[in-house]
Formats: structure tokens, sequence, C-alpha cells
């Protein structure tokens, strides 16, 4: 598992960095204005989940679960803490295939 560093958006613009996704997941700090943007650059489809601590204001306890197609990409998010954050205050997220998929956390 990884931690990947958050990028700040600016206003004058920044340059992305993107970093291969980990096997076994990957972590990010989380201030409720963080969200993640993953590349599918492989053959197949690729599902991302983005695993919930505490359950939603219904009760539930649901992960969010995308499915990306091969070659597109999707930006998830927003994260709110009191749901998403485990106790160091970090999201955490796994993939069902990493080939050729490359991950960035931004906040805004």
């Amino acid at each position: 598992m990884a931690t990947l560093a958050v990028q700040a958006v600016l206003q004058s613009g920044i340059v992305p960095t993107f970093t291969a996704a980990t096997s076994g997941g990957d972590v990010f700090a989380n201030d409720g204005r963080t969200y993640l943007h993953v590349k599918n650059g492989g053959t197949g489809a690729v599902t991302v989940t983005v695993d919930s601590f505490t359950p939603c204001s219904y009760g539930f306890d649901h992960d969010i679960v995308i499915s990306i197609p091969a070659g597109a990409e999707r930006i998830i998010g927003t994260f709110p803490p009191n749901r998403f954050n485990n106790d160091s205050s970090m999201v955490s997220v796994s993939y069902s295939g990493v080939t050729s998929v490359t991950v960035a956390a931004f906040r805004v």
C-alpha cells in the first residue's frame, strides 16, 4: 500500500503528477476537498473501490465502486471525512487490476 501525495490545485494551474496504482491499494490524506483521478491505460476495465469506514446518513456502510473502461479515466470524489477517513485521516482505495493504471490525488 502506497501513500499518494495530495496535489493542491492552484488558480495559476499545476502540472499533475500521476503514479502507478499499487496492487495492495493506496491511501491519501483527505480534508473533504480531495478527489482521486484514475487513468486506465490497460486493455480491460478496472474496478476502483473507495472504502467507506462509517455508514452514510441512511445507515448503510457502502463503498464507492467505479468501473473504468479500457483507455478511460475518471475523477472520483470528494470524500466526506466523517464517512471515508480511517483513524489516520486517510482514504483507502483499491483496484481490481493495476496494469497500466495511474492515479493522482488532488485538493481544491
